[in-house]
């Protein structure tokens, strides 16, 4: 299908739920695109109604940009979308369908294109029991909120769609087409070696949120690139295993330099490590815990899904298995605290003792 730049804007594009990236997404396309709307609910969606949405690149906050955004409080105030981007995580995907559904009918449900932008794979088991045309997209930048309707984000784009077994091709273009009016945007026809490509880097998300990177300081450097190498290495195991290939991402780290961060001396790789570490800014996960004070995470969805991997291909992952088991008993207490590289390192007791996140 070849789609006009008349006919792309023609597309009523509703994007669910204005968080770090939903509001990012929006800064970029709604100046270029009439019938672009975003729906959220709280303070949110007051601000942004108000102010529009101000984002800008990290380390250039002067140099930011305001836009104004149609806003809709419900489904029923939005026309009914060509497109609805679903920037939501993946424990909400269930309810938000429903929703979906109930408010546009089943006409919805078996004619609109639906993009899922959620980090890992586990939307493409949701999704499709609601809709028949789903696109997904893979994110390969950060961002993040500093006050409702105000975001930072690390790199613009790219983002990259497509679908598991390659289908939906003319929607997986329109997609792309409608992002690349304000953003880099690639249709791919690999993208499930791209979705596993970025879980191996999100691997890292529990055990930053864990020590809280971004909240403190981080006080054993050496513990910290050795706990982080090998969650990514082993990642690349499991991933390798499944017969999936490489797929660059943004400006992820090869595989070949994860390999070569766990297994060489750190004297060796310290510097290219430090230089990655200065791209990480706090997690999507850490914003929900730490943040937020969520209890609902991605980590089933990340680090368990993985794993549940690891088992079937037969592939050891103890650092995984240590840190996913410390989170999993952590992040269900209330009030969560981080705590230090050291005290993680401790806890993941490696040695084969029972693992525990006992009090210091």
């Amino acid at each position: 299908m070849s789609t006009t730049n008349t006919s792309i804007k023609q597309k009523t594009v509703l994007l669910v739920g204005a968080g770090a990236v939903g509001a990012t997404i929006a800064s970029w396309i709604a100046p270029n695109h009439n019938k672009f709307y975003v729906l959220d609910q709280g303070e949110t969606l007051k601000a942004i109604k108000k102010n529009g949405v101000f984002s800008y690149l990290q380390h250039h906050e002067d140099k930011g940009e305001k836009c104004s955004v149609k806003t809709v409080e419900n489904f029923i105030d939005c026309p009914a979308p060509d497109v609805i981007l679903l920037c939501v995580k993946n424990y909400s995907l269930d309810a938000l369908s429903k929703a979906i559904i109930n408010a546009y009918g089943e006409d919805c449900a078996k004619n609109t294109i639906v993009v899922g932008l959620q980090n890992g794979v586990e939307n493409q088991q949701i999704l499709p029991k609601y809709f028949s045309n789903v696109v997904y997209g893979i994110i390969s930048f950060n961002a993040w909120i500093d006050e409702p309707g105000v975001v930072g984000y690390q790199a613009k784009g790219p983002f990259i769609f497509g679908t598991p077994d390659n289908g939906l091709q003319s929607e997986v273009k329109l997609v792309a087409d409608i992002f690349n009016q304000g953003v880099e945007a690639i249709a791919s026809d690999h993208f499930q070696d791209a979705a596993l490509s970025k879980m191996i880097v999100n691997l890292t998300n529990s055990f930053t949120t864990l020590m809280g990177l971004g909240y403190r300081d981080i006080d054993d450097a050496s513990k910290f690139q050795k706990i982080l190498s090998q969650l990514t290495f082993e990642g690349v195991n499991i991933v390798k295993a499944s017969g999936h290939k490489e797929c660059k991402v943004g400006d992820i780290p090869s595989w070949f330099l994860m390999g070569a961060s766990a297994r060489l001396p750190q004297f060796l790789t310290r510097k290219l490590f430090e230089k990655n570490v200065k791209k990480m800014v706090v997690s999507s996960m850490a914003q929900d815990i730490i943040q937020n004070g969520r209890s609902d995470n991605e980590l089933e969805a990340i680090n368990g899904y993985l794993l549940a991997m690891a088992d079937k291909y037969n592939i050891d992952a103890p650092y995984n298995r240590a840190i996913y088991q410390l989170c999993q008993e952590a992040f269900s207490k209330p009030n969560f605290k981080p705590i230090s590289v050291n005290e993680v390192w401790k806890r993941m007791n490696l040695d084969g003792k029972q693992q525990s996140l006992r009090s210091a």
